[in-house]
């Protein structure tokens, strides 16, 4: 399980629009990985809206946010205009990146159990180590909550 201080594991992804993001590139600038269970669903519409409210916050800071899912290229592009999202959305639609980061997890729901992502955020440093962790994050504020961490680098 990575923690505070680790180097966080590089990767490329598509991203929703085109292109690609890896994470390595981006050294020199602290990020912010969002990883949500799926787009358009309650919780995780809440939580993309949220950041996207400070995003214009998070760039006058120098930090770029990002969101990941499993989810498709094409259904983040839905995502991302139905709600006017303000960040790249990040397709993790093998699982690798969700493995490295240790948010593939066994959930339940209903009495029944299923794989899926547990809502984790990732603070990353500019100098690509891992400054904070938020785990089976609660929704509401968290978006600030980050924020706040954020300039504190």
């Amino acid at each position: 399980m990575l923690e505070i201080a680790d180097i966080a594991p590089d990767f490329t992804l598509p991203r929703d629009g085109d292109g690609d993001i890896t994470l390595s590139a981006l050294k020199g600038a602290p990020v912010v990985l969002f990883f949500y269970p799926r787009d358009d669903t309650a919780g995780c519409t809440k939580e993309a809206v949220e950041f996207t409210a400070l995003i214009p916050e998070f760039e006058a800071a120098g930090v770029r946010v990002f969101g990941i899912s499993k989810d498709s290229v094409a259904k983040h592009d839905k995502f991302r205009t139905k709600h006017q999202l303000g960040m790249a959305l990040l397709s993790d639609e093998h699982g690798s990146t969700c493995e490295d980061y240790g948010v593939w997890k066994e959930k339940s729901m209903y009495g029944k159990t299923f794989m899926g992502i547990e809502r984790t955020t990732y603070l990353i440093g500019a100098d690509g180590r891992i400054a904070q962790i938020w785990r089976k994050v609660k929704v509401p504020d968290h978006a600030a909550a980050v924020l706040t961490a954020a300039r504190e680098l």
